[in-house]
């Protein structure tokens, strides 16, 4: 049994209220975020946010003194890609769990019933519109170019 179109409605509206405190929170999240990452020769430690800007600069010790210049700035900037790097990816899987979200509320409005209905007429008007091949690429939006 289908849905009514206003039960598809309040259903995608309250997947989006969910998505959207889901969203929130990642991003309320990542906006704290932080990541460390130490030398290992554990002269130096770099701190970056979630944007990669670089939070900190913790020298442990005076060793760096005694570094050419060029080693110094090979070993910081090596940290810091490392750190960005690795903030990146936190930040990728954070945003993992968002993936399929469009597809999801499509189908959600349009996995049968009223709507589809009401939306065939329409669908039979675009140019080239094959109603069985329709039938094959329900999982696939496209876009309507007329």
């Amino acid at each position: 049994m289908s849905n009514s179109f206003s039960e598809q409605i309040e259903q995608a509206m309250e997947t989006m209220r969910a998505e959207h405190a889901r969203a929130v929170e990642a991003r309320d999240e990542l906006a704290k975020a932080t990541v460390s990452v130490t030398s290992k020769d554990r002269l130096v430690t770099v701190k970056v946010g979630p944007q990669g800007q670089v939070v900190s600069m913790t020298f442990h010790t005076t060793g760096y003194r005694e570094m050419a210049p060029a080693q110094l700035a090979t070993l910081l900037t090596d940290l810091l890609n490392e750190a960005r790097a690795t903030m990146g990816e936190k930040v990728i899987q954070a945003m993992k769990g968002f993936d399929g979200i469009g597809d999801m509320l499509r189908v959600s409005m349009s996995g049968g019933g009223e709507i589809d209905e009401m939306l065939e007429p329409l669908r039979a008007m675009m140019p080239g519109y094959d109603a069985e091949a329709a039938a094959g690429r329900a999982g696939k939006q496209e876009e309507f170019g007329g």
